[in-house]
């Protein structure tokens, strides 16, 4: 992206220790050899940028033009940083301002997400909008110093130390939209080739009513700690497929029904619930709490009714999960898999191979329940949820135990009368009732062979 801009006549291998390690390092040694930024920088960013809203604060066009362009990958956006944090409140607050006004456009429009920054994004903020992505131009276009720029001035010190050291940084976002009320955000902010990236995910400010996730009668009984007050379900999807909102939808059940003590452990906390019957506490991970095995192990010291862990993530989680479980709580969680049999077969895959066998006797003795689910096209616009779930009864822990955890679609295929579905068999449903087309089904459903067996009939 800089080819066209004129290099510095030194060396960055005459540096002590070879190449530059910060911003400050590369200024310390420009200062020694005489050097400084020269005119053309100006003119080949206003040559990048192409096209700019004027609503965009002149700010944010100013800091890009200081990053001085004999710094290259990351070393520009430490030296973007340490600018940032230098600027008036005004100027802050402007960009600030400017980036909620984009924020508002994006709710208006009804999209789930918002992307920008690097040079993947071409110099647009794209928007996820009814599952599709799109980029948007209302606001112009941005060079990635820009966007660095605008990016950087939404983390607080501690989010930006996180960002240098991990290279991504997990945070929420809040956004007051009328009186009291706030929209917030899931965001993460990354590099993307030594360029800052940005997600933000709204997180809805209302809860979808238990009833509304057209579950069975008896999943719905199981859900429940009234009527089962120990054991593990699974929330299972991939990215963006809802698991936070049925999650949600089960945490406020709960609420409402029985008075205890609930805990939820986030990465971030993205909705805030109030507490009704129950006593609900959020802790969030690097905020209130170091890890989710912290996270865990501490709640057992606070008297928890039900756990909600926000994702098992990686072993020492599963592990600490299955541990909690184990001491007899209700416990609810999420998996980045698409289907029952993979989140299985992924919880035992997480361990080494000989200490598989125990993992797998501990899992079919805890798991109670396992949702998966997908976000589908809905026919005339918008999405529907569709879903696969297993009841664990004595088979299917026997199958978990002998590791023939392929039986367990079979048992998903035949057990309607206990309330569990297949994906297949929810898609084939939700084709009935007119609400996706056949190309949809076909495109969602993880066993193609077996849809085209309902498609035949």
């Amino acid at each position: 992206m800089y080819r066209d801009l004129p290099l510095p006549t030194f060396s960055v291998a005459d540096a002590p220790g070879g190449r530059p390690r910060t911003a400050k390092d590369a200024r310390a040694l420009m200062a020694q050899r005489g050097h400084t930024p020269s005119a053309p920088k100006r003119q080949s960013t206003a040559a990048l940028r192409g096209q700019f809203s004027h609503e965009v604060p002149m700010i944010i066009r100013e800091m890009a033009e200081k990053i001085p362009y004999q710094f290259m990958g990351s070393d520009r956006v430490l030296f973007a940083s340490e600018q940032v944090q230098r600027l008036p409140a005004v100027d802050r607050q402007d960009m600030r301002e400017f980036f909620h006004r984009v924020v508002r456009h994006m709710l208006t429009l009804g999209a789930s997400d918002i992307d920008l920054g690097g040079t993947s994004s071409r110099g647009s903020i794209w928007l996820r909008i009814h599952g599709e992505k799109r980029p948007i131009h209302q606001f112009g276009m941005f060079t990635p110093d820009e966007f660095t720029v605008l990016i950087l001035n939404l983390l607080n010190d501690k989010s930006r130390v996180v960002l240098e050291e991990h290279r991504s940084s997990d945070f929420s976002f809040s956004l007051p939209i009328e009186g009291d009320r706030q929209v917030r955000f899931r965001a993460s902010a990354y590099y993307e080739m030594d360029q800052l990236a940005l997600n933000m995910r709204a997180i809805t400010d209302s809860v979808r009513p238990l009833k509304s996730l057209d579950l069975h009668p008896q999943i719905e009984r199981g859900l429940m700690f009234r009527h089962v007050r120990d054991g593990l379900t699974i929330i299972a999807g991939v990215t963006g497929s809802g698991k936070s909102t049925t999650l949600d939808a089960i945490i406020d059940a709960n609420n409402k029904d029985f008075a205890g003590h609930i805990v939820v452990l986030g990465q971030p906390i993205e909705y805030m619930h109030q507490s009704h019957r129950c006593i609900v506490r959020h802790r969030e991970v690097g905020r209130d709490v170091m890890s989710f095995k912290q996270g865990i192990t501490q709640s057992l010291r606070q008297d928890p009714d039900i756990v909600v862990i926000g994702e098992m993530r990686d072993p020492q989680t599963i592990s600490a999960t299955l541990e909690i479980t184990d001491s007899g709580h209700k416990v609810f969680t999420t998996l980045h898999t698409s289907s029952a049999v993979e989140s299985i077969d992924r919880i035992i895959a997480e361990y080494p191979t000989d200490e598989q066998d125990r993992v797998r006797g501990r899992l079919a003795d805890v798991l109670r329940c396992v949702i998966a689910q997908k976000l589908a096209p809905r026919v005339g616009g918008g999405r529907v949820m569709t879903k696969e779930v297993l009841s664990l009864d004595s088979s299917a822990r026997a199958a978990i135990k002998s590791d023939n955890a392929s039986e367990i679609y079979q048992m998903m295929w035949e057990g309607g009368a206990q309330g569990m579905t297949t994906l297949e068999q929810d898609l084939f449903r939700l084709l009935k009732q007119g609400l996706i087309t056949v190309e949809t089904a076909v495109n969602y459903a993880n066993n193609k062979k077996r849809l085209n067996q309902l498609l035949r009939r």
